[in-house]
């Protein structure tokens, strides 16, 4: 089970992100730039963004994501904190950060 502590940890390990908040919500940003939000006005989820192709994907494969008719058609996928793995919510963010980080800083990044 992985917490908002978990994310919190796993993105401040990427290059610029900062926590932040979003919708009133806690939330961490790229460059300014929305990655992830905790969903606490709802049920706990985690929203982070990614691309339409890469969401057809993950909702193909269930599991701990799943989307509402408010997140139908936007480059975001729900994620169930408390059904996915450390390694996969890693991967997820770390994918999420090269969806939104600028350019400049994505391709500092492909260099370290």
């Amino acid at each position: 089970m992985q917490t908002w502590t978990d994310v919190v940890e796993i993105g401040l390990s990427l290059p610029e992100v900062e926590e932040s908040t979003a919708y009133q919500t806690p939330a961490l940003k790229v460059a300014g730039t929305l990655l992830a939000r905790l969903r606490i006005e709802s049920d706990g989820a985690l929203a982070v963004m990614c691309g339409l192709d890469e969401k057809a994907a993950l909702l193909a494969q269930g599991g701990p994501y799943y989307t509402t008719p408010h997140y139908d058609g936007s480059g975001s996928i729900l994620v169930n904190l408390e059904k996915v793995e450390g390694a996969e919510l890693t991967e997820l963010l770390r994918r999420a950060w090269r969806v939104k980080a600028p350019p400049e800083l994505s391709n500092r990044f492909d260099q370290l």
